[in-house]
């Protein structure tokens, strides 16, 4: 099983660091959510990934070998990204074929159908292709080169509503008629939440949290009810975030209950990852640590 690894990596420009002592693993055939605001690091993070830039200190390895260059390795792996790699002057349809020199075995048929869907002209030239269309034209590469690591940095910039959706929905046939490793870097947690496997938060330059969806959603609790009743309920707990209306308050704990009974008066429910995000990336006076 391929195995892609960050180990110890930090980055800094000038006096500004972006990352901190990172480390990640990346599995095959998972759908990662690499989730942060803007500025936290996303973008060089995946960068360094695939040799783009390189970093202070660590290393990035794929089965147990350096990507440094390393071109084997590094045609394991596909970034799609806002920056444009493409002179304005290539047609789509040279861009295509340049990108099959590249990584051999491009998938035809799929791209065909996407770009059908899409409405995209493949005669045009890439300088005249519009923000959307841009990114859509980006993302029918990423889904149709034969690679095992599928990196891609806020995909869906300048897509509107009904392309977006289609893109999901694309993303997950995709990977289920040929499983492979997507690791997609966002700030729109809502839109990925039902679609990743494994929820990375980094946040200015650290790594906040990097499960399993399935276990982190597991530890989210909202805690509801008369004010005193939620703080005596939840005193010792790791309370990242709270709502009040009235004398009724609402408590966000992550993390484990201690099994310390529940009082008639407070109800508990889970949160969604969205909420979760925001109260951890807002430096909520409680504490947070990520488990790995």
């Amino acid at each position: 099983m391929s195995v892609l690894e960050v180990n110890h990596v930090s980055k800094s420009f000038g006096s500004n660091t972006i990352l901190q002592d990172i480390n990640l693993a990346f599995e095959e055939n998972k759908i990662y959510g690499l989730l942060g605001r803007n500025g936290a690091g996303k973008s060089t993070l995946l960068n360094i990934m695939t040799n783009r830039i390189f970093p202070d200190a660590g290393d990035v390895k794929l089965d147990s070998e350096n990507i440094n260059d390393n071109d084997t390795k590094l045609g394991l792996m596909y970034l799609m990204s806002e920056v444009n790699l493409y002179s304005n002057g290539t047609t789509l349809k040279q861009i295509i074929s340049d990108t099959e020199l590249m990584y051999g075995d491009f998938d035809h048929s799929f791209a065909a159908r996407l770009i059908d869907e899409f409405g995209i002209d493949i005669n045009q030239k890439f300088g005249k292709l519009s923000t959307g269309y841009n990114s859509i034209f980006k993302l029918i590469l990423a889904l149709c080169v034969p690679v095992k690591f599928v990196l891609l940095d806020e995909p869906v910039l300048g897509l509107d509503a009904n392309h977006r959706e289609l893109f999901y929905s694309e993303l997950i046939q995709s990977y289920s008629d040929n499983p492979r490793t997507f690791i997609i870097s966002t700030h729109l947690i809502e839109e990925v939440a039902n679609i990743i496997s494994d929820v990375i938060v980094l946040d200015q330059g650290r790594i906040m949290l990097d499960q399993p969806v399935e276990d982190v959603l597991a530890k989210t609790h909202s805690v509801v009810g008369p004010a005193k009743d939620v703080e005596r309920y939840t005193k010792g707990l790791n309370v990242i975030g709270h709502d009040t209306m009235g004398t009724i308050k609402a408590n966000y704990v992550y993390g484990d209950l201690d099994d310390r009974p529940l009082p008639d008066t407070v109800q508990l429910s889970n949160f969604d990852l969205q909420k979760l995000f925001i109260f951890l990336t807002n430096k909520y006076e409680g504490s947070m640590h990520s488990e790995n």
